[in-house]
């Protein structure tokens, strides 16, 4: 299995709902066996002791109680789709669809379904798995622990400000290994010198750009000393038969099948590598806030509070556009495309402000980011930020002709409205 099968396989098992409850039911029917073996005389006291009649009674309403439990658990997750994809964004369900607390509550009531049921064939009238039924009542209270636990969550992190604070902090963490691993392969000789032949391996198949193996290319790359060249950035869109890879040089040429195997292409982009992508669902929940049928700027000011912070740690980062990584040897043996602060900062901002635009609120607070860049970024950033204070300031002169309340808008205030205000820069 290559490695981008491999990839591909893991995001299939991090999105997936109905693997981890396979486990639990498995494991639901190894225990049953367990416990009708350990079953003795002298193990559990006598109070905890029933007779065949109760015994069967407690499992089958254990057993009919699960299956219940399930479709409501499922019932919401349905709901919370519908809430998500209507409200949020669709790009959100491909992360809450990892979430291990609703694989573990999933998994939790298959197992005690499974081990309950495993035990009803043991029951007969001289011989009860008195075991078996104590720790079947045990299970049905750690399921029921979960489920208020994941009520609980769910209640309140289903609120888009939220949601946008966890994806805002994965963004950033995906963005910080992104760098730290750049950082690390960064090659002790400088650029790649040109020259020699240049071949090409194209795509066999079309999908967004999710990932590549940077260290398998770069020792790819060293062993038939050329150097790849990726033309696109995580998250492309690649169709069939385009130019995945450019190799320079070499004394040999690589097996496209081994390239294209560390290179993933997927439906849609994943966050593994694609700090923009985060940024991206973080803008689709803003501008859905701020759409006529749900009219919420108040949301869409929350969020800009964490995109804000999410451009300031990118920002205080080195942006090349342009990577080079090392190979074993120290040589420069890959060469990737990033984002400049510029796509970042326009991804930000652009389509909240011609959404927002009538807005006075989201006006303000766009203003105040803008002004936080200035003062906390370096100032090779303050063009690309400037740029976009001349192209808010324009959209505010369309949208409020009369002076006073264009006045009221232009200011910079960090809570959109209601806070500090202050005149714009």
């Amino acid at each position: 299995m290559s490695w981008a099968s491999a990839f591909r396989l893991r995001q299939y098992v991090k999105a997936s709902l109905w693997i981890t409850p396979l486990f639990g039911l498995v494991l639901g029917v190894v225990l049953a066996e367990l416990a009708i073996a350990a079953d003795s005389s002298d193990w559990p006291p006598g109070g905890w002791r029933y007779s065949a009649t109760t015994a069967s009674g407690v499992l089958s309403s254990i057993v009919g109680s699960m299956v219940a439990l399930l479709g409501f658990v499922v019932t919401i997750g349905v709901l919370v789709i519908q809430q998500a994809t209507g409200t949020l964004s669709p790009r959100y369900m491909r992360l809450w669809y990892r979430d291990r607390l609703q694989k573990a509550v999933l998994a939790t009531f298959t197992g005690t379904f499974a081990f309950a049921f495993s035990l009803l064939r043991s029951i007969e009238s001289n011989s009860v798995p008195d075991l078996g039924v104590t720790l079947a009542g045990a299970a049905v209270a750690v399921s029921l622990l979960l489920l208020l636990i994941y009520l609980n969550r769910f209640t309140h992190n289903l609120r888009p400000v939220a949601i946008a604070d966890l994806v805002g902090r994965m963004g950033e963490d995906v963005f910080e290994h992104g760098t730290s691993t750049a950082r690390a392969s960064a090659p002790h000789h400088g650029e790649p010198e040109p020259g020699g032949r240049t071949t090409v391996v194209r795509a066999t198949g079309s999908g967004a750009l999710q990932a590549l193996h940077m260290a398998g290319l770069a020792a790819l790359a060293a062993c038939h000393d050329c150097v790849f060249t990726v033309p696109h950035v995580i998250g492309d869109y690649v169709p069939r038969g385009a130019v995945l890879v450019e190799i320079h040089g070499g004394t040999s040429t690589p097996d496209n099948a081994r390239v294209t195997g560390l290179i993933a292409l997927g439906a849609e982009r994943t966050i593994e590598q694609d700090p923009a992508f985060a940024l991206r669902v973080l803008v689709d929940i803003a501008i859905r806030a701020l759409s006529p049928a749900v009219n919420d700027p108040t949301t869409a000011v929350q969020v800009l509070n964490h995109i804000e912070s999410f451009l300031t740690r990118i920002g205080q980062s080195p942006l090349p556009g342009r990577y080079v990584l090392a190979g074993d040897d120290g040589r420069p043996r890959l060469v990737l495309r990033g984002r400049a602060w510029e796509d970042y900062l326009q991804l930000a901002v652009s389509e909240i402000r011609d959404y927002g635009a009538t807005s006075t609120q989201v006006c303000r607070r766009l203003r105040a980011l803008l002004d936080g860049l200035l003062d906390s970024l370096p100032a090779t950033h303050h063009p690309a930020v400037r740029a976009e204070v001349d192209l808010l300031g324009e959209s505010v002169e369309r949208a409020f002709p009369d002076a006073a309340r264009r006045a009221v808008a232009q200011m910079a205030d960090s809570q959109g409205v209601g806070g500090r205000s202050r005149p714009g820069r």
